[in-house]
């Protein structure tokens, strides 16, 4: 079968920069398994595959290389801005049914804006097991790294400078034992997110990484459902004095990207998280899967 297909780089206004994702269009329909080969054979972190939604707009699936995951931030801004291309929408208001339910969009040409949901927050893994992944010292982290999620899963872990968290190294065996100990299995379990308060410009307030295991890439350019997760942590808590700010991330792996963040509600109600970026398609094509 035949499917339409376009490249985007999300979160950035120039192509190669932010972080590359596939839609296919019409895809949703395809097996998990020919999906999840499909991210393989781009090499992306993550692709998404759209349909028919009785609920929605459109419904959106997203996958991994490994596995189909329930919401993911820059695939959304991939998504949209692809279909807004192709003239499959209008500005204004969207609605996209996702695996972690429906996700409120707006749309400006190549600017997208997504309402995250409010965030759960969860276990607090110890910090010496958390430092172990990425190859740090425990006292590097400058706050109880805690799991929350926007939609997908993050352990935040908040580091005391740049020049650490430049230094991170994945350690495949610490990362396992994260794993254990978060008691999840091998699904919805994602890597620690990596913050520091500074931007990686001039531009930022807080700059981040995301290592990542295989069959994935090494490292995500940029992370938009963390971003929601890791807002909402740093409002909570108090570690940032403005609700709405610009997170950067990938500038490492030059490919730098920047979304305009803005959490919703008080310190101890937050009832959403909006992230915007920017996105541009870099190839269109056909792909033929079955």
């Amino acid at each position: 079968m035949a499917f339409e297909f376009d490249w985007v780089d999300a979160f950035s206004d120039v192509p190669f920069g932010g972080n590359g994702c596939a839609v296919v269009h019409g895809g949703a329909q395809l097996s998990d398994e020919v999906c999840m080969a499909y991210v393989r054979e781009t090499s992306l972190v993550e692709c998404t595959f759209t349909g028919p939604s009785d609920v929605a707009d459109i419904h959106v699936r997203y996958f991994l290389a490994s596995r189909e995951i329930p919401f993911a931030g820059h695939p959304t801004v991939a998504t949209v801005v692809a279909m807004r291309n192709r003239g499959m929408i209008n500005d204004g208001p969207l609605v996209l049914e996702t695996g972690a339910g429906l996700v409120h969009v707006t749309v400006q040409g190549a600017q997208v804006s997504m309402t995250q949901i409010a965030p759960v927050f969860g276990v607090q893994p110890d910090k010496a097991l958390v430092a172990a992944v990425g190859g740090i010292d425990p006292a590097d982290i400058i706050h109880p790294p805690q799991v929350v999620s926007t939609g997908l899963p993050f352990c935040i872990t908040v580091l005391k400078d740049r020049a650490t968290l430049e230094a991170l190294r994945m350690d495949a065996d610490a990362l396992a034992a994260y794993g254990a100990a978060l008691g999840s299995g091998d699904i919805d379990v994602m890597e620690p997110f990596w913050v520091t308060l500074e931007g990686a410009t001039q531009a930022g307030d807080t700059y981040s990484r995301l290592l990542m295991a295989p069959p994935s890439p090494p490292e995500d350019p940029f992370t938009g459902s963390a971003t929601g997760c890791m807002a909402s942590y740093l409002w909570a808590y108090g570690l940032i004095k403005s609700p709405t700010f610009t997170a950067e991330q990938g500038h490492g792996m030059g490919r730098a990207g920047q979304a305009q963040v803005e959490v919703l509600g008080s310190r101890d109600a937050i009832t959403g998280v909006k992230v915007s970026g920017q996105g541009v398609v870099v190839m269109s094509g056909t792909a033929y899967l079955d």
